[in-house]
C-alpha cells in the first residue's frame, strides 16, 4: 500500500496553484505570537538542519527525546559527543550564580 501525504509534482494538474493562498490558509492556524516565535526561531543558524534531524528519528526515539526535554523545565541540558560518536544529553540544575533581587525569574 502506498500513501501520498503531499504531492510535490503538480505538473499534470490543469489549473495553476495560488501558493500565497495556500500559505495564508496554513498561517491561519497560528496566532500572531506563535508566528513571530516561529520566525524568530527559524532564523537561528542550523535550525532547519536540526528539524530535519528530528524528523529523521523514529517515532519512538523522537518521543523519548521529547519526554527528556520536557521532563524538568527548571533544568538546563548539556549536549556532548562521546568517544563513540554518540550524542549524550545530561540534565543539570539551572540555578543562577548571582541572582538579581527584585526581578521575577
Amino acid at each position: 500500500m502506498t500513501a501520498i501525504i503531499y504531492k510535490f509534482d503538480r505538473s499534470d494538474e490543469g489549473g495553476s496553484v495560488d501558493e500565497s493562498e495556500r500559505l495564508f490558509a496554513a498561517l491561519g492556524h497560528y496566532t500572531i505570537a506563535e508566528l513571530l516565535e516561529l520566525l524568530y526561531v527559524g532564523e537561528e543558524p542550523g535550525f532547519f538542519e536540526l528539524m530535519r534531524g528530528l524528523f529523521g528519528l523514529s517515532d519512538e526515539s523522537r518521543l523519548v527525546l521529547q519526554n527528556f526535554l520536557a521532563a524538568q523545565p527548571q533544568q538546563t541540558i548539556t549536549a556532548a559527543i562521546d568517544r563513540e560518536g554518540r550524542c549524550v544529553l545530561t540534565l543539570g540544575t539551572s540555578e543562577p550564580e548571582h541572582p538579581i533581587k527584585g526581578i521575577v525569574q
